[in-house]
């Protein structure tokens, strides 16, 4: 029997690793689809991919000119050559890159060569461009991307990853241009020996503000939502585009598997519409899948921290309407004890030791080795592991989010590490027993998620969670008639948090 299985190249390379997240041409033609369509039928119009991995968006874009440009250009070799001589330009964030870029680009890995599609360039990098440099070096870091000097100063012939887009080195021939569109899926991190995953130096954004410094007249890309809440490298970056009146769409997924199958980013990714000309509230699209959840048009900076879950922006708003003081005024910054992570203490319990916990599990330190920075030892108080079992992701099922934490109530001379946060501290247990079973709260953790787009625990991400009596027992039931909840509003909490 004939097989007629012929699999897209790039959409087989978009599930090749997790080093380098590849764009499958399904999802470039979702983010090509934020575009207006008469664009496609406009021959001036100027499209730039800075950060060329595949060649994916490059490629769906001349199908899409190819197509718009039929009456006005007749002849199919007149059409490709203008196209791809006029329109098209890219820089290859690697050499095997841009060589790969090329050769979905033109059909060819040299421009000129006798297989390009296209007969309109005398040299071999045609409008896709590479230039190997070198990184800036200053006191350590590089001045243009803040890579490590110690984990990137490497010998010739390893990858440096300094990318020609951001180390202020552009090609003159993109220098020199206005372009209508740039697109394209930028390095997310550099791992610098210090962490990984959302530990790790961010990088995407400094590709967002180079975008913007050419001013083109629409700016789409599609990067990590952790710039959401901000945090690393990111605050600033954070402000930056929550105030901007220029992103008219913005498309969110909280499961990163939902755009690069097999590839988990914690706080999911998202894609975003700039435009030159806009000034007006932006449309926000939850989707889950290859289905809208929600749609909601609203302001970006209503809150700090950016609540991406349409749904989740009414609950807030109704909580927020009491006027109550936020727990994070409660809860203490990182590293109470000013013990670290890898501090085990001992097993064997000697006069004048407080209990520790730890990564370890209970253990004892001599009391002069914790420093009482919040005068806590001596109080009840709760704790909560930093980090999340699972992160803020969907679970197996995907019926829940996973967000949960080991707590407990710490008694006098009881102290933890670095692993956990205090928060709240009193003169007796029922108090602070009544603030832990508030944590365990499915509204409690519903609201804290809204503010996480990574796995890890900080005050300021307890901001939409409201404080309470704790003299008194809380419960979601009770929590739910206080803020007067709907049927509806109730069941999407109960639906999106897994029970303790």
């Amino acid at each position: 029997m004939q097989n007629n299985y012929n699999p897209d190249v790039l959409s087989c390379l978009a599930n090749l690793s997790n080093d380098e997240v590849f764009t499958s041409p399904k999802l470039a033609n979702e983010i090509l689809d934020l575009l207006p369509k008469e664009i496609w039928k406009d021959r001036n119009a100027t499209f730039l991919d800075p950060v060329c991995k595949s060649g994916v968006f490059l490629r769906e874009i001349t199908k899409r000119l190819l197509e718009g440009l039929k009456d006005e250009i007749p002849d199919i070799q007149k059409r490709i050559n203008h196209i791809y001589s006029k329109q098209l330009f890219g820089i290859g964030i690697t050499e095997l890159t841009s060589l790969l870029s090329r050769r979905s680009l033109y059909c060819s890995k040299n421009a000129n060569g006798k297989y390009s599609v296209s007969n309109s360039f005398e040299n071999e990098q045609g409008n896709i461009f590479f230039q190997n440099i070198e990184h800036k070096w200053k006191n350590g870091r590089c001045e243009y991307c803040g890579a490590s000097q110690a984990e990137y100063d490497r010998e010739e012939g390893l990858e440096t990853h300094a990318y020609q887009f951001i180390h202020n080195n552009l090609p003159d021939k993109i220098k020199n241009m206005k372009f209508d569109v740039i697109i394209g899926n930028p390095p997310y991190q550099l791992n610098d020996g210090g962490g990984t995953g959302a530990s790790a130096i961010p990088l995407y954004h400094k590709f967002v503000e180079q975008a913007e410094k050419l001013n083109p007249r629409f700016l789409v890309m599609i990067i990590p939502s952790r710039w959401f809440a901000g945090g690393k490298g990111l605050d600033e970056f954070r402000q930056k585009m929550l105030n901007s009146k220029k992103i008219s769409i913005l498309v969110d997924y909280a499961n990163s598997s939902d755009c690069f199958p097999g590839v988990t980013i914690a706080g999911g990714v998202c894609y975003f519409l700039r435009e030159k000309e806009c000034n007006d509230l932006c449309t926000v699209i939850n989707k889950k899948n290859d289905l809208i959840i929600s749609q909601k048009k609203r302001a970006l900076n209503e809150y700090n921290i950016f609540v991406r879950n349409n749904s989740a922006i009414d609950i807030i708003r109704k909580i927020k309407e009491k006027n109550e003081k936020s727990l994070d005024c409660m809860v203490f910054s990182r590293n109470s004890f000013g013990l670290f992570s890898k501090e085990v203490g001992h097993n064997k319990y000697k006069q004048g030791d407080c209990v520790l916990y730890s990564l370890k599990g209970k253990s004892y330190i001599e009391d002069s080795k914790i420093i009482d920075r919040d005068c806590l030892v001596n109080k009840f108080k709760v704790i909560m592991t930093k980090a999340m079992s699972g992160g803020n992701k969907p679970s197996n099922d995907d019926n829940y989010l996973v967000i949960s934490s080991t707590m407990r109530v710490l008694s006098p001379r009881e102290v933890c590490t670095e692993t956990y946060l205090c928060i709240g501290s009193f003169d007796n247990f029922e108090e602070a027993n009544n603030l832990k079973n508030y944590l365990t709260t499915k509204f409690l953790r519903f609201l804290l998620l809204q503010a996480l787009t990574s796995i890890n625990i900080s005050k300021e991400k307890f901001c939409f969670i409201p404080m309470q009596d704790f003299s008194e027992s809380w419960t979601d039931e009770k929590l739910y008639k206080k803020y007067k909840l709907t049927k509806e509003e109730i069941d999407f909490i109960e639906s999106m948090i897994r029970p303790m």
